[in-house]
């Protein structure tokens, strides 16, 4: 996230909690300025990397890695218990079955949260919204390196042949 900036503009932050694209709790990353005082550190995500900041990390890095080593295990427990999962939303659509509207990602994670699989929707993986009725194959960001793969299958809205073929 630094890169281009000049070492001013610069500030090292400890994360507090895990962050995509970011890091893991107890990190010390560096990112820009204005990212950790407008944004990190008043919305609790981080702290500034100071001496005094750096000592408490370690007294505190095993109950860090505890609770990461959890995290992984129940994520990956959630994985292999969604893995292969099918979802089946309908939607309106067209002769040709281009639908009306689009199934989006906070479509999936509504009809996840459906059946107690509670996945924020910013972790489901889709390039576009999907815009045509069929079967399409989507990834669910549980936790860092942590990926499910799930089957979404989109029908035509009150069409029964349509959801029999799909």
């Amino acid at each position: 996230m630094a890169e281009g900036l000049r070492e001013e503009d610069v500030m090292k932050i400890i994360l507090r909690q895990d962050m995509d694209e970011l890091g893991f709790e107890g990190d010390i990353v560096k990112v820009a300025d204005g990212y950790a005082r407008n944004y990190l550190i008043p919305k609790g995500f981080g702290l500034q990397a100071t001496p005094q900041n750096i000592k408490i990390l370690e007294q505190q890095r095993k109950k860090i890695e505890v609770r990461r080593l959890k995290a992984r295990e129940a994520a990956e427990k959630l994985k292999d218990d969604i893995q292969g999962m099918e979802v089946a939303l309908s939607q309106k659509a067209g002769e040709e079955g281009k639908l009306y509207g689009s199934v989006t990602t906070m479509d999936i994670a509504a009809e996840l949260e459906k059946r107690d699989v509670i996945v924020d929707r910013r972790k489901v993986i889709l390039d576009a919204p999907i815009k045509a009725v069929g079967e399409y194959d989507v990834g669910l960001r549980i936790y860092p390196e942590v990926t499910a793969r799930i089957r979404v299958v989109v029908s035509a809205e009150g069409s029964e042949e349509e959801s029999g073929k799909a």
